[in-house]
C-alpha cells in the first residue's frame, strides 16, 4: 500500500510540474521569451564584437575561394535575422539583395547593420512576450506553420553556426577572436 501511495504522489507531482502556468513558474525561472532574449542578446554581443574588431582591410578575407568572405558571412547572418523579425511582424522576408556587400560601403555600415538586426530581433522578442512567442507563423523557409519561439531558436542556431565559422576565419587570418582573449 505504501508503494501505491508513493506512486500516486510521484504521478501527481509530475503532472503538476508539467502543467504549471507561467504565473506558477518557480521564482527565478525565466519564461520562454526571456530565455530566448538572453541567448539572442548574448550571441548578438559576440557577433557585434567580431564585426567591430576584425580589421576593415581583412573584411574581404576568405579562407578558401569557394566560401563567403568575412563581410559576406556577417551580412548573411544579419540578413537572416530578419527572417525571424519579419515573420513575427507579419512582413515579407527580405530578399538576398539585403545582404549584398555592394550595399554596404564601410565597416561602420556593416557593424550598424549587424547591431540593428539583433536590436530589432530583441525588440520583437520583448514585445511578443511568452504568449506572442507561442503564436504560429509561416516559416519563411518552406512556408509550413511554426511557433515563433521555434523560429527564433532556429535563427539563433543559424547565427551560432556563423559565429563558429567566423572564429575559424579569425584563426586562419592569424588573429584571436574577442571571446578567446584573456579578460582584463
Amino acid at each position: 500500500m505504501n508503494l501505491w501511495r508513493a506512486w500516486i504522489t510521484f504521478a501527481l507531482t509530475l503532472v503538476l510540474a508539467c502543467c504549471t502556468t507561467p504565473a506558477q513558474r518557480p521564482t527565478g525561472a525565466p519564461g520562454n521569451s526571456a530565455e530566448l532574449l538572453r541567448q539572442w542578446n548574448d550571441l548578438g554581443r559576440r557577433l557585434i564584437a567580431m564585426a567591430e574588431d576584425f580589421p576593415q582591410e581583412k573584411y574581404g578575407f576568405k579562407p578558401a575561394p569557394t566560401v563567403r568572405s568575412f563581410i559576406e558571412q556577417l551580412l548573411h547572418m544579419a540578413g537572416s535575422n530578419y527572417l525571424f523579425t519579419n515573420a513575427a511582424l507579419g512582413q515579407p522576408s527580405p530578399g538576398p539583395e539585403s545582404e549584398s556587400p555592394e550595399k554596404f560601403k564601410t565597416k561602420a555600415e556593416v557593424v550598424a547593420y549587424v547591431k540593428k538586426s539583433f536590436e530589432d530581433g530583441a525588440a520583437v522578442i520583448r514585445s511578443k512576450g511568452d504568449a506572442g512567442m507561442n503564436q504560429s507563423v509561416n516559416n519563411p523557409e518552406g512556408g509550413k506553420p511554426i511557433r515563433l519561439l521555434g523560429l527564433g531558436y532556429s535563427l539563433l542556431e543559424h547565427s551560432g553556426e556563423h559565429y563558429g565559422q567566423l572564429v575559424v576565419y579569425y584563426r586562419i587570418a592569424g588573429l584571436v577572436p574577442p571571446e578567446s582573449r584573456p579578460r582584463k
